[in-house]
């Protein structure tokens, strides 16, 4: 039986998993952490949102990055502060502006196909986690930001969504709770939210029951080539003696790293560049304790674009509201003044909300600069990456571990046929670099 051994155990590491599992591969993951999903898988935005696929490499982001600069409280945030890696990033980011809108397109047709696949292994596994399909509704509160969006829109249908324009009555008709006014808004029906935690945990147990090893508390330091094969060999975090901590190693056939923001580092060690920058993303969990926050807040998702703020229900009693992006390195620090226009924004738009019980929280996104995954073999034969997913890795995740798990049946020859119907996207033929 052919072993591969995945990096990382968050959304794309463990569809990765279960992908590689139903075609008959023996599997191991391996996570710096106790426990799966508990980096950027954590407490994300909640949206399985094909209507926010639009890439960000566009002279309007550029220019509203500018403008921001200076602003404690702005959408997006860039310290200023010399890095080779962010400048480099950037340098890459500008130069993919003119892929703005195949890689928009490309992003919905892939987005649409995933949320297909994620229902099914949800419903196949038995996964509870939160599940809304009641749409996302896209707000825009002027005509300059509408019309833009009516541009991005058009881009969206291409590439398969229906995403329509909806008037302020409509607005107020799907989604009663919003108190503030509108100018226009699209909503898309088909897309969804949920808890991109629950999910990724209740995954990964239907993967240990498929047969899968999970290896918790590995911080993986060094990936060799071995008789044919790899040796990875990591250290204990969870190791009492911190002098020496334990350290183990195994031995796989092949490789997927699916490590978010540390891809770069675990690609440096196979000898290759993978250009994932770390984009900080901040959230809230407002929790309800009282009716009147449960009946004042909405059911349908949103997505408010000036703010750049988007938002779940999750459940009954919890109401997640996240945005924001923050170039600052790795670092993870949760800012008070990046927490509060979160807060104020809820107060904003749902005054009836209680926001006495708010737990914050920050994740690093893992973005590559043309705004694509990393969804690949590597240069060395038995290497993959399903990496970079940005602010799209809970959306894309499910369709993204198709295409690889197909490249690794290409190079192992097992050619095990799908438990589910493979993704339309084929990663040796898609026109795309980042799948290349």
């Amino acid at each position: 039986m052919t072993h591969i051994a995945i990096i990382g155990a968050g959304i794309t590491g463990v569809t990765t998993a279960h992908a590689l599992l139903e075609r008959g591969y023996k599997v191991t993951v391996l996570d710096r952490h106790r426990y799966a999903a508990m980096e950027t898988s954590f407490a994300n935005g909640g949206q399985l949102s094909a209507s926010n696929a639009e890439v960000w490499n566009s002279t309007a982001t550029i220019l509203k990055g500018l403008r921001w600069m200076l602003r404690n409280d702005a959408p997006l945030l860039m310290n200023p502060k010399p890095s080779w890696h962010k400048y480099s990033w950037m340098g890459e980011f500008v130069g993919s502006i003119g892929r703005y809108r195949a890689n928009t397109i490309e992003t919905t047709r892939l987005a649409i196909e995933a949320r297909r696949h994620l229902f099914s292994i949800a419903e196949r596994e038995n996964i509870a986690f939160d599940l809304e399909r009641r749409g996302i509704l896209h707000v825009y509160h002027d005509k300059t930001g509408f019309d833009a969006g009516m541009r991005v829109n058009a881009l969206l249908r291409q590439g398969g969504l229906d995403r329509r324009p909806v008037t302020p009555e409509e607005i107020r008709a799907i989604e009663p709770a919003l108190q503030s006014s509108c100018y226009g808004g699209f909503f898309t029906p088909s897309d969804a939210t949920g808890d991109i935690h629950k999910f990724t945990r209740g995954l990964a147990d239907a993967c240990i029951r498929r047969g899968a090893r999970f290896v918790h508390d590995a911080a993986v330091d060094a990936i060799a080539r071995i008789d044919g094969g790899f040796g990875v060999s990591w250290r204990a975090t969870g190791s009492t003696d911190a002098v020496a901590p334990a350290r183990h190693d195994l031995q796989a056939d092949g490789i997927v790293i699916c490590a978010g923001v540390a891809s770069r580092q675990f690609a440096a060690m196979l000898g290759e560049r993978v250009n994932v920058y770390p984009v900080k993303g901040y959230s809230i969990t407002v929790q309800f304790d009282a009716p009147q926050s449960r009946q004042a807040a909405p059911t349908v998702s949103l997505l408010d674009e000036a703010a750049k703020i988007v938002t779940s229900r999750l459940g009954a009693d919890r109401f997640r509201v996240a945005g924001t992006a923050e170039f600052n390195g790795f670092n993870r620090d949760i800012r008070a003044d990046r927490i509060r226009p979160l807060v104020d924004w809820v107060r904003q738009h749902f005054p009836a909300i209680d926001t006495s019980k708010v737990v914050p929280w920050a994740g690093l996104r893992p973005m590559m600069p043309n705004m694509m995954p990393v969804v690949r073999a590597g240069h060395s034969p038995g290497v993959f990456y399903n990496t970079g997913h940005g602010h799209l890795g809970w959306t894309l995740s499910a369709a993204t571990a198709q295409i690889v798990a197909e490249a690794i049946d290409d190079w192992s020859g097992l050619g095990a046929p799908p438990m589910v119907p493979s993704s339309p996207v084929d990663a040796s033929k898609t026109s795309h670099a980042a799948f290349l």
